[in-house]
């Protein structure tokens, strides 16, 4: 049998914002902040060497900031892509964590996220099933390559829960910092989670 042509998928979350651990942007124009500004510095400095053909990205201000320094090291371009977004939280876009806790449909999200609704918005199994669709398609464009994908915590999270064979309620078992990166192996086979969550620890 033929060895399987190999993508590796660089998954990349989008650095810092004043929003990260204190309210859900959701799908908001949210910018980096001054701390995420210097992370996604570092991260263009940790990937230099990495051969990365192509640099995809969620449309969102934060995601293609962070994706920016990566394409143009490299004389790239973002390639913005939907099925990359952030999840869509309905009604609870924009609320502050502190006000969500108050809210028994987030308390039910965050226990049972694989059968909670978002009020308005999108449910975890959907997310999962557009970012996979996503991996597979740009497996097939890009075999033997590198690229980046640069997305949102709890999308990243779904494609490493899927990767693993993990039960969508198992999606806080994962940390993904911003400015990290994950790494996996695609093939025809399958794939293969190779690390999660690598960060320069500052």
């Amino acid at each position: 049998m033929n060895d399987a042509a190999v993508t590796t998928m660089l998954l990349i979350r989008h650095a810092r914002t004043d929003a990260v651990d204190s309210g859900l942007s959701g799908r908001e124009a949210v910018p980096l902040n001054q701390v995420g500004r210097a992370q996604a510095d570092r991260l263009r400095h940790r990937l230099g060497r990495v051969n990365i053909a192509a640099v995809y990205s969620s449309p969102l201000d934060r995601a293609l900031e962070t994706a920016a320094g990566l394409a143009q090291e490299r004389g790239l371009r973002v390639e913005p892509r939907m099925d990359l977004i952030e999840v869509d939280f309905g009604t609870w876009s924009g609320a502050s964590f502190d006000r969500l806790t108050q809210d028994p449909g987030w308390v039910r999200f965050n226990r049972q996220r694989g059968l909670a609704e978002v009020p308005g918005g999108e449910r975890a199994p959907e997310v999962q099933a557009r970012v996979v669709r996503a991996i597979d398609e740009l497996r097939l464009r890009h075999p033997n390559h590198t690229i980046a994908l640069v997305s949102h915590a709890d999308v990243i999270r779904l494609a490493v829960l899927f990767a693993a064979g993990s039960p969508i309620d198992f999606i806080h078992r994962f940390e993904i910092s911003p400015a990290s990166v994950t790494c996996l192996e695609v093939s025809e086979h399958g794939i293969t989670l190779k690390y999660v969550n690598a960060t320069d620890c500052h």
